[in-house]
């Protein structure tokens, strides 16, 4: 047994020097080479290492007896510079690929995302740290860590079509939490958080089908590696979604959540409102699925000793 492990131990350290050589063959981009936190993975990697530090463990102990701190102020600014920012973004991939310069199915490297991790520590500050899931922390530090690869190592090219389709949804997702802070009773109910995930599975489904064409390009002058690291990170993320997706709005009236992106709406989880808890308790900007108006009206209302959360169902004679 001894001698097995050995062997994979091995096997395994060689295949990842292997991988890490082939990865890091390619040169850098010469016009990013000198940018702050480009030039060095460390200043990332330090950085990465206390977001994610204080918003799984510092930060929840540090508010565990203190009072929700109110962030809208800050927040509204945040997302207003979030919308402006994946506009621009869009803007500037719609001018590299255009007019139908781009390739879908192969476009080589042209040597021509921290910000998002400020919701987490919101969630924490303001202490909603039941909306903190795993989709948003793993998306998110992935993404960190795949946006210094690309800046640093393979600009533009294919990738390009990756930064169109994010930040076009990132721009409708920050509009709609930026609604949910100025309106927070039209954020409640309001009926296009569903569209939003269904977006976000379209987005990762298309970007899944965008990265495995590399497959079918054996002359493609963009490296094979990222086949690797891509295509399951996204069919990763689309199932994800989905999963999030159904739970949320394929089972009762009691289910309460809506997604992001990117991520979920408001941390991306499925909370339940449970008898004698708020919809505050059960985390801000949630809706029930099955909202008033889809209701009969005899229905709205919890009739006489019907639990809390729990709408009374009058009886009716056939």
């Amino acid at each position: 047994m001894a001698a097995i492990l050995g062997n994979l131990y091995a096997n395994y350290r060689s295949a990842f020097e292997q991988t890490t050589a082939f990865v890091f063959s390619y040169p850098p981009d010469p016009r990013t080479a000198d940018w702050f936190m480009v030039s060095s993975a460390t200043p990332v990697l330090l950085m990465l290492g206390a977001y994610l530090y204080f918003v799984l463990s510092l930060g929840p102990r540090l508010m565990r007896d203190r009072k929700p701190i109110n962030c809208d102020k800050i927040m509204i600014v945040y997302n207003a510079v979030q919308v402006v920012c994946s506009l621009h973004v869009v803007r500037e991939c719609l001018v590299c690929c255009y007019p139908f310069r781009y390739n879908i199915f192969c476009e080589p490297i042209n040597f021509s995302a921290t910000d998002e991790n400020a919701m987490r520590i919101f969630f924490v500050l303001r202490k909603k740290t039941r909306q903190i899931s795993f989709l948003h922390v793993y998306h998110h530090t992935g993404m960190v860590i795949i946006g210094w690869l690309s800046t640093k190592f393979i600009p533009g090219g294919h990738g390009a079509f990756l930064g169109l389709a994010n930040c076009s949804v990132h721009a409708v997702l920050y509009s709609h939490y930026l609604v949910t802070i100025l309106y927070p009773e039209l954020g409640r109910n309001a009926w296009w958080k569903k569209y939003i995930t269904q977006m976000q599975m379209v987005q990762f489904g298309m970007l899944s089908w965008h990265w495995l064409q590399l497959v079918f390009q054996p002359n493609c002058m963009y490296p094979k590696f990222t086949i690797g690291v891509m295509l399951p990170q996204n069919a990763f993320m689309f199932l994800l979604f989905y999963d999030f997706y159904r739970k949320t709005y394929n089972k009762g009236s009691d289910t309460v959540g809506t997604a992001s992106s990117g991520s979920q709406q408001q941390g991306g989880i499925v909370a339940k409102i449970r008898p004698g808890e708020s919809r505050e308790d059960a985390g801000e900007n949630v809706t029930e699925i099955s909202t008033p108006s889809s209701r009969p009206a005899d229905a709205r209302a919890p009739g006489p000793g019907a639990p809390p959360g729990i709408p009374h169902q009058r009886s009716r004679q056939i």
